[in-house]
């Protein structure tokens, strides 16, 4: 469809009705773990709209989840809300029932405090695993995130710096289209740098039909679009299988990946119904995608130490489900990822990887090549499994951009896909490995 949009300033409170802030209130203790060398940084976000909000969500896949995951996905099942509540420092994972005691009382006091409803209340972390969480910290940050929420772009600004862990800067977007005669708007924030390679489904299993079931990703999605509750989770799931679910850092996927969006409607647009082939969904669709992807590609540009950011793009694998177990072979291997590093076009690391994948490949098949991120010439390295004539110095030049893409079609096939990921660098190994004699570099 390719509907027109403009980028506007403002992220999750650019669309009617919705406020945010975010505060430092020590979740996590200054010099204990990875990310504290930001000092006083805000570790506590609120957003929440002036209304009910039709609510929608995808949650990490990894049988170990987290207590705000589990809160989440309980309140899914009614699909209405008005608040997020998001902390970094600590990702309340694998703390009991203390831990969900904790989430939900997050959710009671940001209700309380805001004078909603307990249920119309969602629940984030990110940080440290293992961690109780340091609830009076937590409530006074609540209390002082809620006496100051703001509508400007500076306000959406502390909220996305208070989700930060890894990250080196924060991750923000929002559009402006046309939707059935009215203006709507979409935004969003998110989080991410390690630890990324999310899988994300509705309900926190692991369906067949949604790619990539392998520190955090965290995503908050407002829009003042009118729709329907039905429709505003299959666009979800649409374009989060587009976006989140195609980006990998480091093969580990999170015990905390969430995406959240809340529709309060005040765009005053006809009501976007559940049917797909409708133009408005059709358009509401495409541009949730536009926010999603970018929002991704955020995330992987911003990978842990990572230098150079890759595009793949897989075509001719026996079906879809095969594209992506190739890719994502391709994607996650270290020999792979180092070779990019040092801008080598390793071509024989890319065969050997998609060989091991549970794929259907077939040698004499295969080939694979390199293009610069904006231009269509791609220049082949392999054809039908053995080496061309184009000089290797040439591929260099591209594998030694910050941005490249590599295209590989194993000729099986019409099914396709595409992965965004990046290499594997030095300062990766050295950000994680921790020191056992210096307390204060360990933890995530």
């Amino acid at each position: 469809m390719n509907a027109e949009y403009n980028i506007i300033p403002g992220s999750v409170v650019a669309p009617l009705g919705f406020k945010a802030n975010g505060v430092f209130c020590d979740i996590k203790r200054i010099g204990t773990g990875k990310g504290s060398e930001k000092g006083q940084k805000p570790d506590l976000a609120l957003i929440c709209s002036d209304e009910k909000c039709v609510t929608a969500g995808m949650f990490t896949t990894n049988q170990v989840c987290a207590a705000p995951v589990k809160l989440c996905i309980q309140r899914m099942k009614k699909g209405i809300a008005r608040a997020i509540v998001a902390n970094s420092g600590n990702a309340n994972a694998c703390t009991g029932e203390q831990g969900l005691k904790d989430a939900y009382e997050m959710a009671d006091e940001t209700a309380r405090v805001l004078n909603i409803k307990d249920e119309e209340v969602l629940v984030a972390s990110t940080g440290r695993i293992g961690v109780l969480m340091p609830m009076e910290n937590i409530k006074s940050g609540i209390h002082l995130a809620a006496e100051n929420l703001g509508s400007k772009a500076k306000d959406a600004d502390k909220a996305a710096v208070s989700i930060m862990t890894s990250d080196t800067r924060s991750k923000q977007i929002a559009v402006e289209f046309n939707l059935s005669g009215k203006t709507v708007r979409i935004g969003g924030m998110c989080k991410g740098a390690g630890m990324i390679h999310p899988g994300m489904s509705p309900n926190g299993k692991r369906p067949t039909t949604i790619s990539g079931l392998h520190a955090t990703m965290l995503c908050f999605l407002t829009t003042d679009a009118k729709i329907d509750k039905k429709s505003l989770q299959e666009a979800l799931q649409e374009a989060v299988a587009q976006s989140f679910n195609r980006i990998t850092v480091d093969g580990d996927m999170s015990t905390n990946d969430t995406v959240l969006i809340l529709a309060n409607g005040r765009a005053g647009n006809t009501e976007v119904s559940s049917s797909k082939t409708g133009k408005a969904f059709k358009t509401f669709l495409e541009m949730l995608k536009v926010v999603c992807c970018e929002l991704a590609k955020m995330i992987v540009r911003d990978g842990e130490g990572a230098s150079r950011f890759v595009t793949i793009y897989l075509d001719g694998a026996r079906n879809n489900i095969d594209a992506d177990t190739a890719a994502r072979a391709v994607a996650n291997s270290v020999l792979v990822k180092t070779s990019w590093c040092g801008g080598d076009p390793n071509w024989g690391r890319i065969m050997d990887a998609l060989g091991y994948s549970n794929a259907k490949i077939v040698e004499e098949k295969v080939d694979i090549g390199y293009s610069n991120s904006e231009s269509p010439k791609i220049l082949w390295a392999i054809k039908n499994g053995r080496p061309t004539e184009v000089s290797f110095a040439d591929l260099c030049k591209i594998v030694g951009n910050k941005e490249f893409n590599v295209h590989i079609n194993l000729n099986n096939g019409k099914g396709s896909t595409v992965i965004y990921s990046s290499d594997l660098t030095e300062e990766y190994v050295d950000f994680n490995k921790g020191n056992v004699s210096d307390p204060t570099l360990l933890g995530g």
